[in-house]
């Protein structure tokens, strides 16, 4: 029987034997060749090149050759294409107005904005801006409106303030979806609501810092339970903690008097307009405390608190500004501006109004 393969052999398709071989043929394993085009054959030659059948060269051809010198674009340098190919496909050109590389194979070296500003000596801050602003100012005025109406009448902008302090610090700190933890920190929020309109503004310090207690237990106690690694659950644990006494502490206004918080909110909503204002920073900071030193006697007249309106004013300023710096932080995203741009200039402000009033 002749050795020589009849004609239309395809190298590619192995034909099964007509009977099983359970037997291992040490001859046959040897001699056995593969004539077919892999990545094996393209970094090391046959060993029997010239044995080859001339059907599997022609049958071969149509695929294209194969080499790790492919003409990858690094920058400004490209590497020139095989000689065997016919036309090399030219590098991507660099596009200055977008400010990124060519496209690569190796993945994607592209950084963050925050970390491209830090090589470039800028600052990675963003503020919220003028529409963040405008909301916390229209709650602000809120709560300042409510405030000499009734109790129950200020719970309805202080449980919006408390949610959004609630998911916004969650997400300030890169922690999202964190459902668990922001419904945790809105329950003690209402906790404490109800604690304080149960007892009495005479019993607020008792009804408030009750609920925090109870609750940086119930996170260490929920953490501890939790399966995930060490440094995860500290993160997870501080992260809920600072969010649960936020939200609590946002009671402050439920707890404090009527004209303090109409005082205080009014300080507020003004500071964070100011500081909106496309002025250098150390002037916007300027004009937000002048401003709410302003706010703060005017309300204060107003409400009969007096000259010490002034003092309330520039008091809830400041935590105003520390607020609307800590929302400002590393590049937030559209979000954190919506929710903690919005609620932490007001959160940050209670502590104070309830000491002052």
């Amino acid at each position: 029987m002749s050795n020589q393969p009849y004609e239309g052999y395809d190298p590619y398709q192995q034909q099964p034997p007509a009977q099983p071989q359970w037997g291992y043929d040490e001859q046959q394993y040897a001699t056995q060749q593969w004539q077919g085009q892999t990545w094996e054959t393209q970094m090391h030659a046959p060993v029997q090149e010239a044995a080859a059948p001339p059907a599997a060269a022609s049958e071969t051809a149509y695929m294209p050759p194969q080499s790790y010198e492919r003409p990858y674009a690094t920058g400004q340098q490209a590497y020139p294409a095989p000689a065997a190919a016919s036309a090399p496909a030219p590098a991507p050109a660099q596009s200055e107005s977008a400010g990124y590389g060519p496209a690569t194979l190796s993945g994607n070296a592209r950084i963050t904005d925050a970390q491209r500003a830090r090589l470039e000596g800028r600052s990675p801050i963003i503020e919220p801006g003028m529409q963040p602003a405008l909301l916390t100012a229209l709650l602000g005025l809120l709560l300042a409106a409510t405030a000499p109406i009734a109790s129950y009448a200020l719970v309805v902008p202080l449980v919006i303030l408390q949610a959004v302090t609630a998911a916004g610090w969650f997400r300030l700190n890169g922690m999202w979806p964190a459902r668990q933890g922001i419904a945790l920190a809105f329950l003690g929020g209402i906790t404490a609501d109800v604690a304080v309109l149960v007892a009495g503004r005479d019993q607020a310090p008792a009804a408030i810092l009750g609920p925090l207690g109870v609750w940086v237990l119930l996170t260490l106690v929920l953490q501890l339970r939790s399966h995930a690694d060490p440094d995860t659950r500290m993160y997870g644990l501080m992260a809920t903690v600072a969010s649960s006494a936020l939200a609590i502490i946002a009671t402050g206004y439920l707890g404090a008097d009527p004209d303090t918080v109409s005082v205080g909110a009014a300080a507020v909503a003004v500071a964070v307009l100011a500081r909106a204002l496309p002025l250098p920073t150390a002037a916007s900071v300027t004009v937000s405390l002048l401003a709410a030193t302003g706010a703060g006697i005017a309300v204060g007249g107003m409400t009969g608190l007096g000259t010490k309106g002034a003092l309330v004013g520039a008091a809830a300023g400041v935590c105003a500004l520390v607020g609307h710096r800590a929302a400002s932080y590393d590049y937030p995203s559209r979000f954190v501006h919506f929710t903690a741009g919005v609620a932490l200039p007001l959160t940050a402000a209670a502590p104070v109004i309830w000491i002052l009033h």
